[in-house]
């Protein structure tokens, strides 16, 4: 990857690679994950740590066998022990389920058919069919290269057989390695039978060796979530141009244009619109909404009907109501908008409460830091909050209260009332404009 983070920790789809493993594992409900660590150990499990895991060290890199080695004896003799490897991030679980659904009395590898075998070991097999052994790439023959049934590397076997066969693998070949896989030909030797489960979905087996791979696992990837969406009625202007980093749900007649991220949680109801370029994280949008292009909106409850955009940002704690809009450049925090409340442009609210159909002006902004603590600002039901505009808080502005374009509002004002906070106006007569001074 030719960089200083551990390659399991690259992510994709927005969670390491190492993370998608784990998920797919715990799927299986195991009694116990075992996470061999070699190179960046100390990062790799401070980034993974408090998931029920049991790491091990492996100090020097010996191959596959070798790592397998290193937790083996931490297993339960009578377990089957599943082998999974870190940068190998996309096998369903319903594929490991076939491997080790037979694995209680002989291993079972996982294999999968390439048009391009190359870089993968082979599996070789006998004229009846039959599992014979597999040749890794750089030791096998002219003939053995044309193979394309590859090895994925995963199997899953009894642990006191696992644990038998791996103490006679050598490292007589062209690495210098222990090959996990060579249990599999000394099995066969034995007259232990090995059963292969065949994948015919390359992007299962698919591993990461550098950043071109990882970038061309992620676009596979999105494009499958893509095509999920719409076949479940979605309307995705440009597959090649989303990026579901979480997890993403929608409603009926759902639209999303090019360029859209999402991450974390994301709901998205009946009708919602997606702008261009918009970035969506931890969020909930209420039916038929429009979300217009470049909004980021992040921890945020959005109802019904709303309008936000474009150019928003709609911070954590940011609740709409029903029919609410928030417009261009303006950022909320912290705040909740009542029923047809508005603030159309250019606009700062944080740590405030707006009530029902009330109209924030263009440049008003909430002073709700002190430099030590956060203040509330309230506004009640049918304010009106002119043009460039500072509250600062704590201040209540009541039902039907009116604040005049252009005022610093530092005290309450009751219902009905006009609240005027600035400097009183003075022209001056005959003034004379500065004149550039002649050389």
């Amino acid at each position: 990857m030719r960089s200083s983070l551990p390659k399991v920790l690259h992510t994709l789809a927005g969670q390491p690679l190492l993370q998608h493993v784990i998920d797919t594992a715990q799927a299986l409900n195991p009694s116990q994950i075992h996470v061999v660590v070699g190179y960046g150990a100390e990062v790799v499990q401070e980034a993974i740590s408090g998931q029920r895991l049991k790491f091990h060290s492996q100090k020097e890199q010996l191959g596959t066998g070798h790592a397998v080695g290193c937790a083996l004896p931490a297993c339960q003799p009578d377990s089957v022990v599943l082998v999974l490897f870190g940068d190998v991030p996309l096998i369903a679980a319903s594929t490991l389920q076939a491997v080790i659904s037979g694995a209680r009395q002989k291993p079972i590898m996982l294999a999968a058919r390439l048009p391009d075998p190359s870089g993968y070991g082979r599996v070789l097999r006998d004229e009846t069919g039959g599992f014979m052994a597999v040749v890794e790439q750089a030791d096998a023959s002219e003939s053995e290269a044309l193979i394309s049934e590859v090895n994925t590397g995963v199997l899953a076997a009894p642990a006191d057989q696992l644990a038998s066969l791996l103490s006679s693998v050598s490292n007589d070949n062209a690495q210098g390695e222990y090959y996990l896989p060579d249990v599999l030909g000394l099995a066969r030797q034995q007259g232990i039978a090995v059963e292969v489960v065949v994948t015919d979905d390359a992007l299962e087996m698919y591993g990461v060796n550098n950043r071109a791979q990882l970038q061309e696992l992620e676009r596979s990837l999105q494009c499958r979530r893509a095509d999920a969406l719409m076949d479940a009625g979605v309307a995705i202007a440009d597959r090649q141009r989303i990026d579901i980093r979480g997890d993403l749900e929608c409603g009926v007649d759902v639209a999303i244009d090019i360029n859209v991220v999402f991450e974390g949680q994301v709901r998205l109801g009946d009708g919602v619109r997606v702008g261009a370029h918009c970035v969506l994280k931890d969020v909930t949008v209420s039916s038929g909404t429009d979300i217009q292009p470049f909004c980021h909106l992040e921890g945020a409850v959005i109802g019904e009907q709303c309008r936000i955009g474009p150019y928003a940002r709609l911070r954590p704690g940011s609740v709409l109501a029903n029919a609410a809009r928030v417009g261009n450049f303006v950022e909320t925090k912290n705040t909740t908008f009542g029923a047809g409340s508005k603030a159309n442009h250019l606009a700062y609210i944080g740590d405030t409460t707006v009530g029902s159909n009330t109209n924030i002006g263009a440049g008003t902004i909430t002073c709700n830091y002190d430099g030590i603590d956060k203040h509330k600002t309230s506004l009640g039901d049918g304010v009106f909050v002119g043009s460039n505009s500072t509250l600062v808080a704590p201040v209540t502005l009541s039902d039907g209260a009116f604040v005049a374009a252009g005022s610093v509002v530092t005290d309450d004002v009751a219902g009905q009332e006009l609240a005027v906070g600035r400097a009183r106006q003075r022209n001056i007569a005959g003034w004379q404009r500065p004149a550039k001074k002649k050389d």
